[in-house]
């Protein structure tokens, strides 16, 4: 059974999250969005992904809830950048490209290194997708340039790099109010962290979000993430001042 004082932090942070408000990619690009969920739902091939990743299990916050998110968001990145109206076919195939390479970015999570681990742990899944070569090398490429202060490839034409871009700043939007009200919960809560230690590692990780908002890759992403993140601190500011308080 969880710790009651972590059933009231997360409350708090809920309530904290609601009153900041909804990021406004989530408002201002709600047609994108609503339809890479759409695609997200009906492709059989996500649907073998999602069974592999959950089957995984969740690794410190970064199961398949988390997945399913990042997936979903670089599809709609991909919709947004790529401007086709109606969209094409080779804008869908790349939106599903999208969706795998989100759904397996974390595959080797608990593992250092997990960008290059899990690059190559999921080119090997990919063998049984029916995707051709490129596209598989595509995938790998994007999730192993997916890790935040490190170097990164530049991968090989403009939708190779798109496809890296976008899940790198998808994953990126998790770090704003989800960090408060799902992920960080999900990683010290089964390691049975008591609050009391968690509090002084809390204003050095807010400078840790700040670093970020920097850091989008896309136009898109550069437009939008910068609020996540600003939402993110918000939580996290009002959150230590309210539990510091107690």
């Amino acid at each position: 059974m969880t710790n009651p004082e972590y059933i009231r932090a997360i409350d708090l942070a809920r309530k904290i999250a609601a009153e900041v408000g909804t990021p406004r990619f989530y408002l201002e690009r709600e047609r994108e969005v609503a339809l890479s969920r759409e695609l997200f739902a009906s492709e059989p091939l996500v649907g073998k992904g999602l069974r592999i990743v959950g089957e995984r299990g969740d690794c410190l916050g970064h199961g398949l809830t988390h997945a399913r998110k990042v997936a979903i968001d670089v599809g709609a990145l991909i919709l947004i950048e790529q401007e086709s109206n109606p969209v094409d076919a080779s804008v869908r195939r790349l939106v599903l490209l999208g969706h795998l390479a989100g759904l397996l970015h974390d595959i080797r999570r608990s593992e250092k290194d997990h960008a290059e681990r899990g690059a190559d742990e999921a080119a090997g899944i990919l063998t049984s997708f029916p995707i051709r070569d490129d596209e598989c090398a595509g995938i790998a490429g994007a999730i192993r340039n997916h890790e935040a202060f490190r170097p990164f490839r530049t991968e090989a034409g403009p939708k190779a790099r798109l496809l890296s871009d976008a899940l790198y700043d998808a994953d990126k939007f998790r770090w704003g109010p989800d960090n408060f009200t799902e992920t960080l919960w999900a990683m010290v809560i089964p390691r049975g962290i008591p609050l009391r230690m968690l509090l002084p590692r809390f204003l050095p990780g807010l400078e840790g979000l700040r670093k970020i908002r920097e850091s989008f890759r896309t136009v898109t992403g550069c437009e939008y993430g910068p609020d996540f993140i600003d939402r993110g601190l918000a939580i996290g500011r009002r959150l230590y001042g309210e539990l510091t308080a107690i």
